[in-house]
């Protein structure tokens, strides 16, 4: 089995500072969580094995992503780290890269211009390319047609609707069909949110979460609703992920990332050691 990774999730809003790392629930009613910098050093030092950096608001607002705060998170961090956020062409990500980014994570604009995955991937490579899917439950499955028809926790039918501009527009597309196609045409990961789970604690949407690990080769990030390493485990078995993201209950003290592998390891799952 291979090892599974803990990657904490800094999602960065721009402000007067520059950037400031925030967190809400199904991504609203967004609370400050402290300096994306200062955090990124942190998570570092508890033994992460990588980390996400989400400009959350750079697509709404029709802006980059902010360099500025990448080149200084790199600066200060030694594992991989991956930026998304208002990243819309070749070079941007070319400039990403360049501003230390290991991995850059495309979302609304390969949505809206698929041919973005596979253009990347033939310049930088597979493996800097993930493709990050939002999406949510529909639940009106009467045209089912082009749709993959899930079994909820409770048996109730559904289909995962992809969604954009920080799930701010839905697309009707199925989200189980668009990882195979970003699979397809290049990507190297996928990072999966469920908004129905995103700040709830309520854990992640395994149903989605296996759906969509067991269509794809590739390797899925699972995202959304953590509360504890309980969760993850649940993740990694039951949702057959090969990482587990998530922010809040690190950025508020609640867990460390040591602590989340400890629960881990004694559960039988590997784990890269901090030590």
């Amino acid at each position: 089995m291979l090892t599974k990774r803990i990657i904490p999730c800094l999602d960065v809003t721009l402000d007067e500072a520059g950037g400031c790392v925030v967190k809400g629930i199904e991504f609203e009613d967004l609370r400050r969580a402290g300096d994306p910098v200062e955090l990124a050093k942190e998570y570092n030092r508890q033994g992460a094995d990588e980390l996400v950096f989400l400009d959350i608001t750079a697509s709404h607002e029709g802006r980059t992503t902010m360099i500025d705060v990448i080149e200084r998170t790199a600066d200060e961090v030694f594992i991989p780290l991956t930026v998304g956020g208002g990243i819309n062409s070749i070079q941007d990500i070319k400039t990403t890269l360049r501003s230390g980014a290991d991995k850059v994570s495309i979302n609304t604009s390969a949505v809206k211009r698929p041919a973005l995955i596979s253009e990347s991937a033939k310049i930088f490579g597979s493996q800097c390319i993930l493709t990050a899917i939002d999406c949510r439950r529909n639940m009106d499955v009467k045209d089912n047609q082009d749709k993959t028809i899930i079994s909820l926790e409770d048996g109730t039918p559904a289909w995962y609707e992809v969604v954009i501009y920080g799930g701010r527009t839905p697309t009707g597309i199925d989200a189980v069909l668009w990882a195979k196609q970003a699979e397809e045409l290049g990507a190297g990961e996928i990072l999966l949110t469920s908004m129905d789970r995103d700040g709830t604690y309520d854990g992640y949407d395994i149903p989605i979460t296996r759906a969509i690990s067991d269509a794809v080769d590739i390797p899925v990030i699972a995202s959304g609703g953590a509360s504890g390493p309980e969760h993850m485990y649940d993740a990694f078995v039951e949702g057959h992920a090969d990482s587990a993201l998530a922010a809040s209950i690190f950025h508020f003290g609640e867990y460390t990332v040591e602590s989340v592998k400890e629960y881990l390891n004694v559960r039988g799952l590997p784990v890269r050691s901090i030590r």
